[in-house]
């Protein structure tokens, strides 16, 4: 089941880049913009991913895996800040799709920390730890792009969709294949690309 949700988060992942992102960055008048920010946005992550080797541990380390997903829900939040400001339904459609995306991860940060021995109210206390990035990206992402140009507003998206991307390939697809090699992991990553498809069609 854990290797089934991260392929499908990865495919919603995959289809918030691909299908409602880089279109809008295609469409800006220099679109050589956002394309730099998007790859600006996945070196960002490789270097993030460095220096929590470094500086944290391996990747099995559990404040290594904590730091990471804050990271991440950072990066959700300012893309829905930032998405709110281009429209209300494109940030409702980002919200939405990070939904079923974040929950393995919370997931696998609350079995890491029982592994270490942590007790249940200290797992529920660093779960709730988890709002504060989140709702501190959501607002650097409103306030910092209220009222910039269409192509600031674009580039601040990819940058962050370079982020995802990377940890959706580099992350979350290894980690699943860890926890369990299946044949229904490939539908499962192209279900929850579809999903989130369906949303932007239908919204």
């Amino acid at each position: 089941m854990l290797s089934l949700a991260l392929h499908a988060a990865a495919g919603i992942v995959l289809a918030i880049v691909g299908v409602e992102l880089m279109p809008r960055a295609l469409d800006v008048g220099s679109p050589w913009i956002p394309i730099c920010a998007l790859l600006a946005g996945g070196c960002s992550a490789v270097v993030l991913d460095l220096c929590l080797e470094r500086f944290v541990g391996t990747h099995s380390s559990v404040w290594g895996i904590y730091a990471a997903t804050a990271a991440d829900l950072f990066a959700d939040g300012v893309l829905v800040g930032t998405g709110s400001q281009v429209s209300a339904s494109l940030a409702l459609l980002l919200a939405l799709g990070q939904v079923p995306a974040d929950l393995p991860e919370g997931f696998s940060v609350s079995a890491v920390l029982r592994r270490a021995g942590k007790s249940r109210l200290q797992r529920i206390l660093v779960g709730a730890t988890f709002l504060l990035p989140c709702a501190l990206g959501a607002s650097l992402g409103y306030w910092s792009m209220r009222g910039q140009t269409n192509v600031v507003q674009v580039s601040v998206l990819t940058f962050t969709a370079g982020f995802l991307l990377v940890l959706a390939v580099e992350e979350m697809i290894p980690t699943a294949h860890e926890a369990h090699d299946g044949r229904l992991d490939g539908l499962s990553l192209v279900g929850g690309f579809a999903l989130f498809t369906a949303l932007t069609a239908y919204s």
